[in-house]
């Protein structure tokens, strides 16, 4: 069992369940004990988002879906490493998930921390040092492109990381090509609640 949406319309379902988010008009679909029970053995997901993982950007909440509708990874600054890949490779290839998302926000800390770095030249200690290497590219980017605001860098990063998953995954890449996925990427406003598009690779 799989989910007959297109890309398209998985893509028209998360904006109309943001559009609700942020008129104060969600519906909490899905989020009741019948669907919970009705999932027990098996999963549906319409799309999977790649978000960061600030407390703030609750996927389910701010695209008002629930339980089975949406397969969620999140790492600080909507970093990509190889797990990363292999769960989006698992929601694409054994899933079926006809929508990738790549969801970046304003004020974002790791972008911020990486403009530091830098600017500065000092590297953050521990494991936050890797993410920062990993985000460092699109800080450059955007800073020879005369965009020093870290919102413009959040969106940078967010186009660079949606093109390097189709880069870098031949399960991924095969599926765009093939118009069974398209990947949207998306800076959220903090302050209103709002996702924009901001890149889109393949069919929508």
């Amino acid at each position: 069992m799989t989910t007959n949406l297109t890309p398209a319309l998985a893509w028209r379902r998360l904006r109309e369940g943001n559009e609700r988010f942020v008129n104060g008009e969600s519906s909490h679909p899905n989020q009741n004990a019948s669907r919970r029970s009705s999932l027990v053995e098996t999963q549906n997901p319409f799309a999977v988002i790649f978000g960061c993982s600030d407390s703030r950007l609750a996927a389910e909440i701010i695209f008002d879906v629930g339980l089975g509708d949406v397969f969620v990874v999140r790492t600080a600054g909507q970093v990509i490493d190889d797990a990363v890949l292999g769960s989006l490779e698992y929601s694409v290839g054994v899933l079926n998930v006809p929508l990738i998302v790549i969801l970046g926000h304003d004020s974002c800390g790791a972008v911020t921390a990486t403009r530091d770095a830098v600017e500065t030249g000092e590297m953050p200690a521990g494991f936050i040092r890797d993410l920062v290497e990993r985000i460092t590219p699109s800080v450059l980017t955007s800073l020879r492109n005369d965009q020093p605001e870290v919102n413009d860098m959040v969106v940078e990063h967010v186009k660079q990381t949606a093109q390097r998953l189709a880069d870098s995954s031949r399960v991924i890449s095969d599926a765009i090509e093939g118009g069974r996925t398209a990947v949207v990427g998306l800076s959220y406003r903090l302050a209103e609640g709002r996702a924009d598009l901001v890149s889109g690779i393949g069919e929508l």
